[in-house]
């Protein structure tokens, strides 16, 4: 079966809020272009998970589902006045792909559309 393509429509209101709760594993960026490529990092390697994984109590614990990725996925971003719209392509599902907003942007995102 194959995997369904989904686009994710993100908004970040404040950019300068959009951190997560750890600084190792939070958007650095300042610009729309890098957020899009920081969170296409996260969907396409194992990199961010990695990161994560490494700091929870028995790692090797950790359920592999939140490690998948998706080497095809694609984020485009712009700004606009003062927030940040990113169009997330990919085939992740939904749960892994917020966990991973979550552990970029911490709560300071909002979901505009899934097409």
């Amino acid at each position: 079966m194959e995997a369904t393509m989904s686009q994710y429509f993100i908004s970040l209101p404040d950019p300068s809020k959009a951190r997560g709760n750890d600084s190792d594993l939070s958007f650095h960026s300042q610009s729309a272009a890098g957020f899009a490529e920081e969170l296409q990092d996260a969907l396409r390697t194992t990199s961010l998970f990695d990161r994560w994984r490494a700091k929870q109590p028995d790692p090797d614990a950790v359920d592999a589902q939140w490690g998948v990725t998706d080497p095809a996925a694609t984020v485009t971003g712009e700004q606009k006045d003062l927030r940040i719209n990113l169009v997330a392509t990919t085939t992740l599902n939904s749960d892994v792909f917020k966990e991973r907003l979550r552990l970029l942007a911490g709560h300071h995102w909002e979901l505009r559309d899934v097409r």
